[in-house]
């Protein structure tokens, strides 16, 4: 007797319905997620951009710290001085010719 072919159980056809969501969920999470592919490159597009800023102010303070070395007590850069009284108190010299 030849069996009669069996056509696909409405139990299993649910089983890789659900199964085949489950992926397709997951695979769009790792893809699109709050910790996908995508939001990594944001993130270490962010972190080379704050890099590049303390980069920057790491500049600006050993500058400040320069600057502030300059006009300590132990070390006096007399140009330094002057160009500071200049910006701060406004004054100029007597052989000095201002054009406004």
């Amino acid at each position: 007797m030849a069996r009669p072919r069996s056509s696909i159980s409405l139990g299993s056809f649910i089983y890789f319905g659900i199964a085949a969501l489950l992926a397709v969920y997951f695979t769009f999470s790792a893809v699109q997620g709050d910790h996908g592919l995508f939001r990594r490159a944001v993130i270490e597009a962010e972190a080379e951009a704050l890099d590049a800023e303390l980069a920057g102010l790491r500049r600006e303070v050993a500058r400040m710290e320069n600057l502030t070395r300059r006009l300590s007590d132990t070390y006096l850069d007399l140009d330094l001085l002057d160009q500071q009284a200049r910006a701060v108190l406004g004054m100029i010299r007597a052989d000095e010719i201002v054009i406004r």
